[in-house]
């Protein structure tokens, strides 16, 4: 069963064989990725404009299941993620290794790729699966606007961001991604399961659990940028160093907003407030 799993994740031909390509890939092009957030952002204030006018105000709007069959989904795809792209890292560095040995050891290929890495093989091919995810991703602001009929700015700027850096990770066979895809896509599998578990009428946990991924997810972020920095300068390059810059200036952002409202939702309640500054994650109420 194990030998199953893993040539399925892991040694199939088409994740083996796969290549980044603006003429084989479907949404590899620039083109593509700016239509597809600008048609996101249209869509989600068409929505959210069509309901301040035609429903009354502060009524949410009931989606029935789909809410949580969404979540389970994610849950799932974020698992598949998770394991694809840890058996492919593992099968990649004991196929490669030969060439990288002397100057890295196996972690730091996982923060600092080879200069000239091109965006082929089998991690490259669940960071796309991972790009392609983050599309699913943005039906969670649709379902935020029927249940609350809000629609804030960061919730499009962070889903419209997070896809912008996928995305270069690909264009640019940037360093960090093959941690980054790992430590996001297992917060998303634990957070999008919780969000099932608890649509379905199950209990909740007693502190705030999203919160706490959240804060897990950015420390672990932070960390690997730094170490990110170090490598670069002290093995000779890492690839994809310009687009690590732009994710490190973006991941900045977020964390600092992040910092803002944590420090204003503390001072508002002294036991912590659960509402996400993260838009796809949402909050532990946000389901």
């Amino acid at each position: 069963m194990i030998a199953v799993v893993t040539y399925y994740l892991s040694q199939h031909p088409s994740i083996v064989a796969f290549r980044w390509s603006h003429t084989q890939s479907w949404g590899s092009t620039w083109s593509f990725l700016v239509t597809s957030i600008a048609l996101y952002l249209i869509i989600s204030s068409f929505i959210h404009l069509l309901l301040c006018l035609l429903v009354r105000r502060g009524r949410p709007v009931s989606l029935g299941p789909i809410p949580a069959l969404h979540s389970l989904v994610m849950s799932v795809v974020s698992a598949v993620i998770f394991a694809g792209i840890l058996l492919s890292a593992a099968a990649e560095i004991n196929e490669t290794r030969w060439f990288w040995r002397r100057s890295k050891t196996p972690f730091q290929w996982l923060l600092c790729f080879p200069l000239g890495t091109r965006p082929s093989g089998r991690v490259f091919f669940w960071s796309y699966i991972f790009y392609l995810s983050r599309f699913l991703h943005m039906f969670r602001t649709i379902f935020s606007i029927f249940r609350t009929r809000k629609l804030t700015f960061f919730h499009l700027f962070n889903n419209s961001i997070l896809t912008i850096m996928s995305f270069l990770w690909l264009e640019f066979s940037q360093s960090f991604q093959v941690l980054a895809i790992l430590f996001t896509t297992l917060v998303y599998a634990a957070v999008y399961g919780y969000r099932f578990w608890t649509a379905i009428g199950l209990r909740s946990a007693c502190f705030p659990f999203v919160l706490n991924c959240q804060i897990l997810l950015l420390g672990c972020n932070l960390i690997c940028h730094i170490g990110v920095l170090m490598l670069h300068f002290m093995k000779g390059g890492c690839n994809g160093i310009g687009a690590w810059v732009l994710n490190s200036v973006l991941n900045g952002v977020i964390l600092l907003l992040f910092l803002k409202f944590y420090v204003q939702s503390r001072r508002k309640n002294g036991n912590g407030n659960q509402t996400s500054v993260l838009g796809e994650i949402g909050n532990d109420k946000d389901l």
